[in-house]
This record gives C-alpha cells, sequence and structure tokens, in this order.
C-alpha cells in the first residue's frame, strides 16, 4: 500500500468532482481525500502515482509531491460483548403476505388453426 499526495491545479468544484471521479475508477485505489484549501489529493491503495498523474492530466495540471508507504490503521481490541436475553414482548413475528395471480386459460376450438389475413 503507497499513499501518494499530488497537487491538482483546481479552481471549481465541477472539476473536482471530476478528478475525484476520474481516480476513485482507477483499480488499486483503496481511499481518495483531497483538501481545496492547499488543493492537494492523497490517494491511499496499491497504486502507481505516474499512473495517477497521466490520468489526470488531461483534466489540469498535476504535480507529484510526496510517495511513501501507507499506514495501516491500528486494529482495535474487540471486546466480548454480552448476549442479553430475549424477551418473549420483543419478538417480531414476520408475516408472509401472498398474492393470488388468478389462473386464466384460454381455450380455442381449433387450436392449430391458422390465421389467414388477405
Amino acid at each position: 500500500m503507497k499513499k501518494a499526495v499530488l497537487r491538482l491545479d483546481l479552481h471549481e468544484e465541477k472539476a473536482k468532482k471530476k478528478a475525484m471521479k476520474t481516480v476513485s475508477r482507477l483499480p488499486g485505489v483503496h481511499s481518495i481525500s483531497m483538501e481545496m484549501k492547499d488543493q492537494k489529493l492523497t490517494v491511499i491503495g496499491d497504486i502507481d502515482p505516474v499512473h495517477i498523474v497521466a490520468k489526470l492530466r488531461k483534466l489540469c495540471c498535476t504535480e507529484i509531491v510526496t510517495v511513501e508507504p501507507a499506514k495501516e490503521p491500528e486494529k482495535q481490541k474487540e471486546e466480548p460483548k454480552k448476549e442479553e436475553p430475549k424477551k418473549q414482548d420483543q419478538d417480531l413475528h414476520i408475516t408472509a403476505y401472498h398474492y393470488h395471480y388468478p389462473h386464466v386459460v384460454s381455450v380455442e376450438e381449433d387450436p392449430n388453426a391458422i390465421c389467414v389475413i388477405s
């Protein structure tokens, strides 16, 4: 996993949306965040930053600021959950609704008849 920080020359919200959409469609992208104040886009995932820049340069001027290994989020210890006894009043009874479709049969006098229009 890599963390790539890119500087984009964006001034409009529409251009920001296009850039986010373009990067999100690339394979291997895990997360994307953008700071419009600093005009920086942070991309985390199994990605090639040069490939991202090549795609984004079609939209706006793009530069690579930093590329570094991404820090994996620390896993929190899961506490065992206490099971609460179920109360009979809180149990939900789900009733399946059935809709009756009428059965229609069409019977002709001669099922092998041929229709000729002249």
